[in-house]
């Protein structure tokens, strides 16, 4: 299944996209893409359902971020060895983990805003990890039966706050609209390999990332294991797994950074695409 959030923001209804790619409302059937819709029971009450039978959803409604209601959005750095190299720092042994304040996720085409007097705001075409069952002490074996789903993420970053304001990484991260979700959150029963996925970004047409997550340093199902070791995750929390090489901090000779009036467009394999304006913070 596709599933997805759509309407004002704020006030996002839950919806499905059926096999003609017309969103059908969920309104009538659950509150919210969150919590316990994303269980396994959750999932296969929507699964049962005929989407035929749900109302379509007229015109072309702005699409939300795909989870609602989201308690941790957690982020994995340096999780392509190649993206570690154009960033001048080490492969790391063991993850990276840092965190995006969930007052960033926004709808997968916001506007996303430059901060203020920001000089190096860059773009992080990432695969999201939806969790779907409560994970504490997972194995790496039995760790993708707590994934209810993936989506497609843009871990916006401003370098000179993550790298030049002290060692928390969290500061340059966590910027209003600096996490689109989305557009779909899509069931993990659709997509046969996570390791398998093309992944791309680009500016204003000029393609800056190629990737595929077969070069992740650790995969989705030893990131959920880890990080269940080091917190437990809820249903409808987010893992951010890292970005492939091409990002505007690794431009050679002279990085590239995002400024307003720019266009970002960014997909993944089997999970939609998104496109964003940039804009001055207001």
């Amino acid at each position: 299944m596709k599933l997805l959030r759509f309407g004002p923001k704020g006030q996002e209804k839950p919806g499905l996209l059926d096999a003609d790619g017309k969103i059908r409302d969920l309104s009538g059937v659950v509150d919210d893409i969150a919590g316990d819709t994303l269980t396994d029971a959750g999932l296969a009450k929507l699964r049962a359902i005929d989407p035929a039978s749900l109302p379509a959803v007229a015109g072309e409604p702005r699409i939300g971020p795909c989870v609602g209601h989201v308690g941790k959005f957690v982020c994995i750095g340096l999780n392509y060895a190649d993206h570690a190299a154009e960033s001048n720092l080490p492969v790391p042994t063991e993850p990276v983990i840092f965190g995006k304040w969930t007052s960033a996720i926004c709808g997968p085409n916001d506007d996303v805003e430059i901060p203020r007097d920001s000089r190096k705001t860059d773009w992080e075409v990432e695969l999201g990890v939806v969790i779907g069952r409560h994970a504490k002490y997972v194995d790496e074996a039995s760790a993708l039966d707590y994934v209810a789903g993936y989506c497609v993420i843009n871990d916006v970053s401003e370098r000179e706050w993550q790298l030049e304001h002290g060692t928390q990484w969290d500061k340059g991260k966590g910027f209003d609209t600096f996490g689109p979700l989305g557009p779909w959150l899509v069931t993990k029963d659709e997509i046969a390999d996570a390791q398998k996925l093309d992944l791309w970004l680009e500016i204003d047409g000029h393609r800056y990332q190629n990737g595929n997550t077969r070069t992740m340093v650790f995969n989705v199902a030893q990131l959920v294991s880890y990080l269940s070791k080091t917190m437990s995750l809820q249903p409808g929390d987010v893992i951010s797994t890292g970005t492939p090489p091409g990002v505007g901090m690794g431009v050679k000779p002279n990085p590239v950074y995002l400024k307003a009036g720019q266009t970002i467009r960014l997909g993944i394999q089997g999970l939609g695409e998104q496109q964003q304006k940039t804009v001055a913070a207001k």
